[in-house]
């Protein structure tokens, strides 16, 4: 009675609350860094609409909830590759390792690489030869657990470097993560952390000058070795808060449909929801969702995705993963993920 009593006030608080909040019009855009780690991985999150912190439960639960690892009952591999806007490709691996009595372990690595760049300065317009390069990056250690049946918990902690040409920033961030199947027909709910961490400031030789700290005296040292001191900025931290329900219909064909409230610290609250179509006995999946609901001049919108699995191998079984993200100005984007059971 005290699970009923506790998940109905939540949900109601929730739910009540969201005309009051998603109308705030607050405007925080290009307030943080590393903002890579707001891109979404693995293409079944993101063909769902990125509606998932109530639904993971394989690899990519180590983005979106850490807590969805204590799901996964065998070791676990995923990776995905993302071909984004303007040449830009992120990659990411999750390895999810069951220990028993003991939780669920897990490691993920992201890498976004943004390609090769001509220097250019105020003199050069077209060039000077030299070229450069820019990079991100984020290393996490997942830990999680049951706690009841009911009710999984899970923690990430993530290093988070950022590096173009000579110069860097780097940061500790941590993720927490909630999973509570209610008594209301099997209706998850959900909340996740994210990104709660240190600021990141940039440093490095590319921020090296020389200076005279008193132009009008003779005889002093014009050339000093200084720093610009760069500003500090944070994280991206965001707030995520989900429900889910899965259908199950004509013996084992599944439907899951989930909805997420996302409050982050760079921009304004908004909704995502998504739903997966699994047929066949999971061999394949069909899912869409919707991206940044209630969000004003969002650039996101209708995500697509379709999903194959095969568990009738020797030693592994297998899913491969495709996901379609619409976006109103930068273009499409295409997602590719490999699962592999073990």
């Amino acid at each position: 009675m005290f699970k009923r009593i506790l998940f109905f006030t939540v949900v109601t608080a929730f739910v009540f609350s969201l005309p009051f909040t998603f109308g705030s019009g607050v405007r925080k855009t290009g307030t943080t860094a590393a903002k890579f780690l707001s891109i979404g991985m693995g293409p079944r999150a993101n063909a769902m609409g990125g509606a998932f912190t109530a639904v993971a439960n394989d690899a990519s639960a180590l983005y979106w909830n850490p807590a969805g690892i204590a799901l996964v009952n065998k070791y676990e591999g995923l990776f995905t590759y993302t071909s984004l806007f303007a040449d830009i490709n992120t990659n990411f691996l999750g390895i999810v390792i069951p220990a028993g009595d003991a939780g669920t372990f897990g490691l993920s690595v992201t890498a976004v690489n943004y390609g090769t760049m001509e220097v250019t300065t105020e003199f050069y317009p077209e060039g000077t030869g030299e070229t450069f390069s820019a990079g991100s990056y984020e290393l996490g250690i997942s830990y999680a657990r049951s706690i009841t049946d009911e009710f999984l918990v899970g923690a990430s902690a993530k290093y988070i470097r950022e590096d173009i040409f000579n110069s860097s920033a780097s940061g500790f961030a941590f993720d927490a993560g909630t999973v509570f199947t209610t008594p209301f027909y099997g209706i998850k709910f959900s909340s996740a952390i994210t990104n709660y961490g240190t600021k990141m400031q940039m440093t490095g030789q590319d921020l090296l000058i020389q200076y005279d700290s008193d132009p009008t005296r003779n005889g002093n040292n014009a050339n000093v070795d200084a720093n610009y001191a760069t500003d500090q900025f944070e994280l991206p931290l965001k707030l995520q808060i989900g429900l889910s329900k899965e259908f199950t219909f004509l013996d084992d064909q599944k439907f899951i449909v989930a909805i997420d409230g996302i409050h982050p610290n760079d921009n304004s609250q908004y909704v995502n929801v998504g739903g997966e179509l699994s047929l066949f006995k999971n061999m394949i999946s069909f899912r869409a969702g919707y991206k940044t609901l209630f969000l004003d001049d969002s650039q996101e919108g209708l995500t697509l995705g379709v999903g194959l699995h095969y568990d009738g191998l020797q030693f592994f079984n297998i899913s491969v993963d495709y996901a379609y993200q619409k976006y109103t100005y930068l273009g499409n984007t295409h997602s590719f993920g490999l699962i592999l059971d073990f």
